[in-house]
C-alpha cells in the first residue's frame, strides 16, 4: 500500500468524484487499511454534550454522506464521525462534474447539492453496521421541498435518525440547496428551532436518551447575525454550533483551472473566516456552551489555532484529502499536548 504523499499526485490526476466513490468503496469493503494509512489513534478522551470523545478530531459531514464507511473512520484514529449530509427522500444531487480541487490553493470547490440515498437507505444501514465510534447525522431538506415546508424535512429525519445516531446536526448553511441559507433569518430560524426541540423532547421520552441536536452554520455572515443565531439556539435547547461550512467567497484565490466555479470553497482559504466566526460566536456564548470548529484545518498548528479560537472539538475533510489520514492523529496529539 503506497503512502497517501506518494498516492496522492496519481489521485490528483484523476476526477475528483471518482476518486472520492473509489477510495469509500475501497474504505467500506477494507477498514482494516486506514489503521496502517493513519497510524496509531491518540486516546485524548474528552466528555461533552453527554458524550465521550475518544479525542477531540471529528471527520466533517460531506465526505461519508451515506456511512458507508464509518468502520475504517474509526480505525483512522478519528474521535467522533459525522455523516451526510441525509434527506428525506434519496437524491442525486446537482449535475456533475461537481467538485474540483484548486491544489495550489490546497481547497476544494463542491456543488454536490446534498446527492445521498435517503434517511431510510442510511439508517438501515447503521442498524446493522457495528462501531465504537461516537457518530452524528448531519440533516438536510430535499432540493424541491418549498422552503416554507423545510422544517417538516428536518423533522422527519430527525424522527428517522434519532434511534441511531449519538448526535444530529441540522444543515441550514450548504450554498448547494437553492434558498437553503435563508433558514438562518431570525424568524425561520427560531420558529424550526422551536419545533426540532419539541420534537427531541417526545422522542426523549419515546426512547429513554435524550440527544444533542447541532446546527452547522454558514462563514459568510455579519457578526451580528452569527450573535443572534447563537443567541436563539441556545434559548431553544439547541445543545452547540458548528463554525463553518463552506464559503461562496473567492477574494484572494490564485490563479488555475477551476478557480472560478460555483459551489461551496472549502479548505486552506476557509481558514481566516472560519476560525473568525468561531471567535465571534465563542465570544457570545461564553466558555461552556460546545462549539465545533472546521474549515482550513490542514496542519496541527491549524488546529491549535482553532482550539484557542474557542474550538471544543475540531473537524477535518478538505485536509484530509490534501494531507491524508496521518493528519488525523497530527492533531489528535496537537490537541492533547
Amino acid at each position: 500500500m503506497l503512502p497517501y504523499g506518494l498516492a496522492r499526485p496519481l489521485l490528483f490526476r484523476l476526477d475528483a468524484e471518482r476518486v472520492h466513490e473509489a477510495t469509500l468503496a475501497w474504505l467500506s469493503r477494507h477498514p482494516q487499511s486506514a489503521a496502517l494509512l493513519a497510524g496509531a489513534t491518540v486516546h485524548d478522551p474528552v466528555r461533552l454534550m453527554g458524550l465521550d470523545f475518544r479525542n477531540r478530531v471529528g471527520l466533517a459531514a460531506g465526505l461519508d454522506k451515506n456511512g458507508e464507511a464509518i468502520e475504517a473512520f474509526d480505525r483512522m484514529g478519528f474521535g467522533f464521525v459525522e455523516i451526510g449530509t441525509v434527506t428525506p427522500r434519496p437524491q442525486p444531487g446537482n449535475p456533475r462534474p461537481r467538485l474540483f480541487r484548486l491544489p495550489r490553493n490546497r481547497a476544494l470547490i463542491n456543488r454536490l447539492g446534498f446527492n445521498n440515498q435517503g434517511v431510510e437507505a442510511v439508517v438501515a444501514r447503521l442498524a446493522r453496521a457495528p462501531r465504537r465510534t461516537v457518530l452524528g447525522i448531519n440533516l438536510g431538506k430535499n432540493a424541491d421541498t418549498p422552503l416554507e415546508r423545510a422544517e417538516d424535512d428536518y423533522l422527519a429525519g430527525l424522527r428517522k435518525v434519532y434511534g441511531v445516531a449519538d448526535y444530529v446536526t441540522v444543515n441550514i448553511s450548504s450554498p448547494n440547496t437553492a434558498g437553503l441559507r435563508d433558514l438562518q433569518q431570525a424568524g425561520r430560524f427560531e420558529r424550526m428551532l422551536q419545533k426540532l426541540d419539541q420534537a427531541r423532547m417526545e422522542l426523549a421520552q419515546r426512547h429513554g436518551v435524550r440527544r444533542p441536536i447541532l446546527v452547522k452554520l454558514a462563514p459568510d455572515m455579519a457578526a451580528e447575525q452569527l450573535v443572534q443565531i447563537a443567541e436563539t439556539a441556545r434559548a431553544h435547547g439547541i445543545d452547540g454550533l458548528i463554525a463553518t461550512n463552506t464559503t461562496v467567497a473567492r477574494a484572494g484565490l490564485r490563479d488555475e483551472p477551476w478557480v472560478g466555479e460555483t459551489g461551496g470553497l472549502s479548505g486552506a482559504p476557509l481558514r481566516e473566516a472560519a476560525e473568525g466566526a468561531l471567535r465571534t460566536l465563542r465570544a457570545a456564548v461564553g466558555p461552556d456552551y460546545p462549539l465545533i470548529g472546521v474549515g482550513g484545518i490542514m496542519s496541527a498548528a491549524d488546529a491549535r489555532a482553532r482550539r484557542a479560537a474557542g474550538a471544543d472539538l475540531i473537524q477535518l475533510y478538505t485536509g484530509l484529502i490534501y494531507r491524508g489520514p496521518r493528519l488525523v492523529g497530527e492533531c489528535a496529539r496537537a490537541l492533547g499536548a
